[in-house]
């Protein structure tokens, strides 16, 4: 069984401007997923150093340096659930969620069980075109808008439960 952790959306320069709960949620995950959106090198840096078992994913407000330093997507296994990871850079209005399908084209990825992403802003946990699509929404709290991030636990044989949790509430 693992437990993962999948949040986006932080908006921060540095490790250290990450909500200190969110970091420890991270910590003590066995996989920690980040779906981009950072915006500062320094951020990620430190997440891939204290977390060796992070997977992350750039965004679209992410800097140069950060999109040479992370990919567009991700795809890895555990427990024998196939999950992508990624942030997609969508224009003004954002499409319904199987259209980041094409993004994991099923003739060179597999077919994922699940896709994780960030952008919206708003927790997501849905089936479209048999994916389970998930959305921790912000990294962060702000106005009317908690601070959430979605744990994915799975077992053996392609299990998995996912619920969207709140580490922040809404100022």
């Amino acid at each position: 069984m693992a437990r993962i952790v999948v949040v986006g959306d932080t908006h921060v320069t540095t490790w250290e401007a990450i909500p200190a709960v969110l970091r420890d949620l991270m910590r003590g995950a066995d996989i920690a997923v980040h779906c981009g959106d950072w915006v500062g090198i320094q951020a990620v840096e430190g997440f891939l150093r204290e977390l060796p078992h992070g997977i992350a994913v750039h965004g679209n407000s992410d800097p140069v340096e950060v999109r040479r330093a992370l990919p567009y997507r991700q795809i890895f296994e555990v427990d024998g659930v196939r999950i992508g990871v990624t942030h997609p850079a969508w224009g003004r209005e954002e499409p319904p969620p199987h259209m980041l399908l094409p993004d994991f084209p099923e003739e060179q990825t597999g077919k994922l069980d699940i896709l994780c992403y960030g952008h919206i802003h708003v927790p997501m946990n849905e089936v479209h075109q048999g994916v389970h699509f998930v959305n921790g929404g912000q990294g962060y709290a702000s106005f009317m808008v908690p601070g959430t991030y979605a744990l994915i636990e799975t077992a053996p044989g392609g299990k998995f439960h996912v619920s969207i949790e709140e580490f922040a509430p809404a100022r």
